[in-house]
């Protein structure tokens, strides 16, 4: 019995930290990576909460009970815009324009895993599914040879950044792409990709498909969270309507991606549909949404799921979205003032001035 209790006090002690240091929006993957488990530290509050007046009847224990309440709505309140109780924030296609399929545009998005060698399982599903792009990232040159070999007759234009380091990334359209960049915007090493994309009826859209640094206990997230951020200043300032969309090393509700809301204005259609937890695909019970699409208010969302394993521990998300003629004012995720915009530019000007390798270079490397 004794065990248990300590068991339960040690629980109760790290769900109250986890809940109160993201609050000093520290930009360490020590704290910002708590943001991570919301979901699993609601869960355990809420038992927590139950269990310890139980376990220790006392005038603590009804404290504690009272503390491990609190923190359960703190981790709700960040947590619930991600359930059907909540307003979409992605406005869903009318029916005219479910049938105006030549504004349709159909995404396949996966980190595949680098040391995944499993590649006939993502061509089957990338066949299955017929989307128009699909974006990969952590490829190789022997992932992209693989794509090309399976894939090249169906997606006639690509862009592939074979890396070694877990940061590799390839874009492959059935659509004309145009304008095209591949950059490194705050780290070396670690690429994106900016294009613009022209749909069936010849209207064009901006893509950027990004895959920032991933936070670490011993390393700040400054990198991650200046490239995020400085993606969210482009697409606000972009003349095209924006598709943000990748691995972005970040959950839904974090400070980091709210601010990038906030920057650029662009529309997460996750918010009022649910979680669409994405890694890890091999652990159940740790499961957070790190691969994302936000997309201009001028897109429609017409489907949205995530699909079956393709051996990655990321499962692959799918998006159909339809490029509208008119925004969706009702729809706003927020504005940014003059001051955090500037923040995020002499954020970013000092973390590219900072000389030091990406992180998680050699996690990747085949065993």
């Amino acid at each position: 019995m004794m065990v248990l209790i300590i068991f339960a006090w040690v629980l109760c002690v790290i769900v109250i930290l986890g809940t109160l240091l993201p609050f000093s929006k520290v930009p360490h993957g020590a704290v910002r990576g708590l943001a991570f488990l919301s979901e699993q530290f609601f869960g355990v509050a809420i038992i927590l909460a139950v269990v310890m007046p139980l376990l220790h009847p006392t005038a603590m224990g009804w404290m504690t009970s009272v503390t491990l309440t609190v923190c359960a709505i703190i981790h709700l309140i960040y947590i619930v815009k991600f359930t059907p109780v909540w307003t979409k924030q992605s406005v869903d296609a009318s029916t005219a324009l479910q049938g105006e399929t030549d504004r349709h545009v159909r995404v396949l998005a996966i980190n595949v895993k680098q040391s995944n060698r499993a590649y006939d399982r993502l061509i089957a599903l990338a066949q299955r599914r017929d989307a128009d792009l699909i974006l990969a990232v952590e490829v190789d040159e022997a992932w992209i040879d693989a794509l090309k070999e399976g894939l090249r007759d169906t997606y006639l234009h690509w862009v592939d950044v074979p890396k070694d380091n877990s940061y590799g990334m390839c874009l492959m359209s059935k659509f004309k792409l145009s304008q095209t960049e591949v950059r490194e915007l705050i780290t070396e090493g670690v690429p994106s990709i900016r294009t613009a994309v022209t749909l069936r009826n010849g209207d064009d859209f901006r893509l950027y498909v990004v895959h920032p640094e991933p936070p670490v206990i011993n390393h700040d997230t400054i990198g991650r969270d200046s490239e995020i951020a400085m993606i969210g200043l482009e697409a606000s300032q972009d003349d095209l309507p924006a598709i943000v969309a990748g691995d972005l090393n970040d959950v839904a509700w974090s400070t980091t991606t709210r601010r990038f809301q906030r920057l650029s204005g662009l529309l997460d259609p996750r918010v009022g549909r649910g979680f669409y937890n994405t890694f890890s695909a091999t652990m159940p019970w740790m499961r957070w949404p790190l691969d994302h699409l936000f997309h201009a208010p001028q897109f429609r969302l017409l489907e949205m799921a995530r699909l079956e394993k393709v051996g990655s521990d990321h499962f692959p998300m799918w998006f159909v979205l339809a490029l509208a003629r008119t925004e969706a004012a009702a729809s706003d995720p927020g504005s940014a003032g003059p001051d955090e915009k500037h923040e995020v530019r002499q954020l970013a000007v000092k973390e590219r001035d900072r000389p030091r390798e990406a992180i998680g270079t050699d996690w990747e490397k085949d065993p």
